[in-house]
C-alpha cells in the first residue's frame, strides 16, 4: 500500500475524531455572582416592636417592603437611650442599605450616624430635619391636624361637656402637637367644652411611653372628674388609658398613630376612633424610594386621618359626621388653622 493511500485512508478517521471533540460539552458555564440582598434595619425607641402603636406601625411598613420588594429586614429593640448610637452602628457596620430609626428621641443619634456612614440611607420617623443631610429622610406628620380632628369629634360626642387626654411627655414635639391640636379642635367644635390634658412629664424618656399603669390611673382620675371621652397618645402609656375606658365603660376612647381597634382589642367596645399617622405606608414608600434609586433626603410629610368608627358606627350622629368632614376639608385646604406651633414654646 502506497504512502499516499495510507494518508487518504486516515483522513475520515481524523475528521470523525475532530467532530467528536467538537460535540463534547465545553464544561459548566461560569456562574453569575449572586445579587447582593437589599437589607433594612430598624432601631426602636425604648418601647418594644409590638407596642401596638408607634414602633409596630413603622415595623409593619418595613414588613411590607419585605413582602413586596423582597428586601431582608431585622430590628433591634432599644433597652436604654444610651444605646441608640451602638444599635444603629450594628446595622451600619454590617453593611445594611437602609436604617429606620423610630421616634423623635433618636434624632440626634440618627444625624450623627448619617454623617459617619454617608453610604447608608437613614429614615428618621418623627424626626424633623432642620438642617437637611443628603442621606437622611425625616418622616414627619402633621399631628396637630390629626389631634384637631380627634378633639373636635370628642367634644361633639361628649355628654358631660368634659373631655380629656392622657399623653406622653410634651418634651417630644409630636406628642405635644397631638395634645394641643386635640385641645384646639375641641374648642373649635364646641367653645364651652372643658378639656383636661395630662402629660407624663414626671419621668424620663425611658419611662414616659412605657407606663400603662400610669396611663390607666390617670384616665380613671379624669373619669372621676366627669370626663367621658379620653384621647390616649403615648405608646403603652396611652394604651393604659384606652383600657381604663373599656374596663369602666364610663368613657369613650380615642387611640393614636395606628388604628388601635386592631392593635388594642381590649378597647374595641369603647374605641371611638384613632388619630392616625400612616406610619406603615410612609415608611414603606421611603424604603421603596431607596430600593429603586429614587432617594431624596430632607423632610417628607406623611398622611394623617381618623380611623373608622368600627363598633361605634351607629352611635355617631349624621350631623357630627358632616361637621367632621367639613373640618377635615378645611384643614386640608388651609381655611381652618390649628394655630399649634411646631414645638412647645420655651
Amino acid at each position: 500500500m502506497s504512502k499516499r493511500t495510507q494518508i487518504l485512508m486516515l483522513i475520515p478517521v481524523v475528521l470523525s475524531l475532530l467532530l467528536a471533540a467538537c460535540a463534547q460539552p465545553a464544561g459548566p458555564a461560569p456562574t453569575q455572582p449572586a445579587k447582593k440582598a437589599f437589607r433594612v434595619g430598624l432601631v426602636t425607641d425604648v418601647g418594644k416592636i409590638d407596642d401596638k402603636s408607634f414602633n409596630q406601625g413603622t415595623w409593619e411598613g418595613v414588613q411590607k417592603a419585605v413582602k413586596e420588594l423582597g428586601v431582608e429586614a431585622k430590628y433591634i429593640e432599644t433597652q436604654d437611650p444610651n444605646d441608640y448610637m451602638k444599635n444603629i452602628a450594628q446595622f451600619a457596620d454590617a453593611g445594611f442599605d437602609v436604617i429606620v430609626t423610630v421616634g423623635f428621641a433618636l434624632g440626634e443619634a440618627t444625624r450623627e450616624s448619617a454623617k459617619k456612614y454617608p453610604n447608608v440611607k437613614f429614615i428618621g420617623v418623627d424626626q424633623f430635619q432642620e438642617t437637611p443631610i443628603p442621606n437622611v429622610a425625616g418622616l414627619i406628620f402633621e399631628e396637630d391636624k390629626a389631634g384637631f380632628m380627634a378633639g373636635a369629634l370628642a367634644a361633639m360626642m361628649s355628654k358631660t361637656g368634659k373631655i380629656g387626654a392622657v399623653l406622653g411627655t410634651d418634651a417630644v414635639p409630636p406628642v405635644w402637637r397631638f395634645g394641643e391640636g386635640y385641645r384646639a379642635g375641641a374648642k373649635y367644635a364646641r367653645p364651652n367644652v372643658e378639656v383636661l390634658v395630662v402629660y407624663h412629664n414626671d419621668v424620663g424618656l425611658d419611662k414616659t411611653f412605657t407606663d400603662p399603669e400610669w396611663g390607666k390611673s390617670t384616665a380613671l382620675s379624669l373619669v372621676d372628674k366627669g370626663v367621658d371621652v379620653i384621647f390616649g397618645a403615648g405608646g403603652k402609656t396611652g394604651n393604659g388609658a384606652l383600657i381604663a375606658c373599656a374596663e369602666t365603660k364610663k368613657c369613650l376612647a380615642i387611640g393614636v398613630d395606628v388604628d388601635q381597634y386592631y392593635t388594642v382589642p381590649e378597647a374595641k367596645s369603647v374605641l371611638l376612633t384613632s388619630a392616625m399617622k400612616d406610619l406603615t405606608e410612609g415608611t414603606f414608600n421611603l424604603i421603596k424610594a431607596a430600593y429603586e434609586g429614587n432617594w431624596q433626603g430632607g423632610n417628607v410629610i406623611g398622611p394623617v386621618r381618623l380611623a373608622p368608627f368600627h363598633d361605634l358606627e351607629s352611635q355617631v350622629p349624621q350631623e357630627v359626621r358632616q361637621k367632621l368632614a367639613e373640618i377635615e376639608k378645611g384643614l386640608k385646604d388651609g381655611t381652618i388653622k390649628t394655630n399649634v406651633p411646631p414645638a412647645k414654646p420655651q
